[in-house]
C-alpha cells in the first residue's frame, strides 16, 4: 500500500509562488512515477506535472510549462511542485498521485489511468 499526503496550499494574489509537498509512504517500488493533477469546481481532474523518480524525467501540462517545476527528495519520500508566476485559472484542488512503471517511461504521465494511489488534496487560491 502507498499513503500520499499533500501540503502547501493556501490563498495567493496573482503572480505570487507557492510550493505544494507530497509526503509518500509505503513500498517504493509502486511508486516510482509520481504526479499533480489539478481540479478546478466543475471540472475534470487533469494533469498538472509528472515526474518519474530515479532517472528524474519530468513532464508538464502545456499550460504550466515554465512556470511549474516538480522535484523530488529521496530522503525525504517527498514530491514537490514549485508553483511560480501563479494565475486565477490556477485555482483548483491540487492532488498528489502514485504509480508504476516497468517500461522505463511514465507516458503517457499526464493521464490518471497511470496512476493507481492518490492523496487527498490540497487547495489552490489565486484571486487579487
Amino acid at each position: 500500500q502507498v499513503e500520499l499526503v499533500e501540503s502547501g496550499g493556501g490563498s495567493v494574489q496573482p503572480g505570487g509562488s507557492l510550493r505544494l509537498s507530497c509526503a509518500a509512504s509505503g513500498r517504493s517500488y509502486r511508486r516510482n512515477c509520481m504526479g499533480w493533477f489539478s481540479q478546478a469546481p466543475g471540472k475534470e481532474r487533469e494533469g498538472v506535472a509528472a515526474m518519474y523518480l530515479g532517472p528524474g524525467s519530468t513532464y508538464y501540462a502545456d499550460s504550466v510549462k515554465g512556470r511549474f517545476t516538480i522535484s523530488q527528495d529521496n530522503a525525504k519520500n517527498t514530491v514537490y511542485l514549485e508553483m511560480n508566476n501563479l494565475k486565477p485559472e490556477d485555482t483548483a484542488m491540487y492532488y498528489c498521485a502514485a504509480g508504476t512503471t516497468s517500461s522505463g517511461s511514465c507516458y503517457p504521465a499526464l493521464t490518471r489511468s497511470r496512476y493507481n494511489y492518490w492523496g487527498k488534496g490540497t487547495e489552490v487560491t489565486v484571486s487579487s
